[in-house]
């Protein structure tokens, strides 16, 4: 069994989506982080990246640590205790709505529901059931350079990769890249291209549970979450 495969069985999906992800992250980016898995994010990133992490509810340099009981009140758009890293600041909520607008934002990482081979997004309700309001998810795909999802590939077995999403959109023909736990996808203007797979799945596992069409790119390279 090869090293890198051994590295993939011992973490759990989320783990490898997060550490994968971290990967996208370059050296001076303003990065939004959605709720849930993109917060595991910082804590793999790689020692020489050095990002600024924004919060729509108006902090510019989010502290990496997680649910900081050191700073009481201080949260984070999602309403989880956070601090400020060295060199951040507070800003109100319209300046920090005009990073977003403006697109001064480099990436945004959000986790979603459902995504489509198109690129459109749906990751703010199911019907029926009770949400608090979309939140800052629409500006963000909206005015932000560059969107990844990263989510797990399926929910309890069924795809959330589609021909078309079928909840209530969150914007369409916006997402960029997608990243799960089986395998990395780009978003083109032609569809979805299969570019990374996880050594512990090949192409006809990621295909038997994905709705959506994919090109498997000539490239195609095993993932990597060094």
């Amino acid at each position: 069994m090869s090293e890198a495969l051994n590295a993939f069985e011992a973490r759990s999906a989320k783990e490898i989506i997060a550490r994968r992800t971290a990967l996208e992250l370059k050296n001076g980016m303003v990065v939004n982080l959605g709720i849930g898995l993109p917060t595991l994010i910082p804590q793999y990133l790689p020692s020489d990246i050095r990002v600024t992490i924004q919060s729509e509810n108006g902090i510019i340099g989010l502290d990496k640590v997680q649910d900081d009981t050191r700073h009481p009140h201080i949260t984070d758009a999602s309403g989880k205790l956070a601090a400020v890293a060295s060199g951040g600041a507070f800003i109100d909520s319209v300046t920090s709505f005009g990073l977003i607008r403006g697109g001064h934002v480099d990436v945004t990482i959000l986790g979603s529901l459902q995504v489509d081979q198109e690129g459109s997004l749906a990751n703010w309700m199911i019907p029926g059931k009770k949400t608090p309001g979309m939140g800052g998810a629409m500006d963000l795909l909206a005015g932000v350079r560059q969107v990844i999802v990263a989510m797990e590939h399926t929910a309890r077995g069924i795809p959330k990769i589609l021909k078309k999403c079928t909840l209530p959109l969150t914007a369409v023909h916006c997402v960029t890249k997608i990243i799960t736990e089986m395998c990395v996808f780009n978003v083109t203007d032609t569809g979805l291209v299969l570019t990374e797979l996880n050594p512990q799945y090949t192409i006809d596992d990621v295909q038997a549970v994905t709705e959506a069409e994919f090109a498997i790119s000539k490239n195609l390279t095993e993932m990597n979450i060094v």
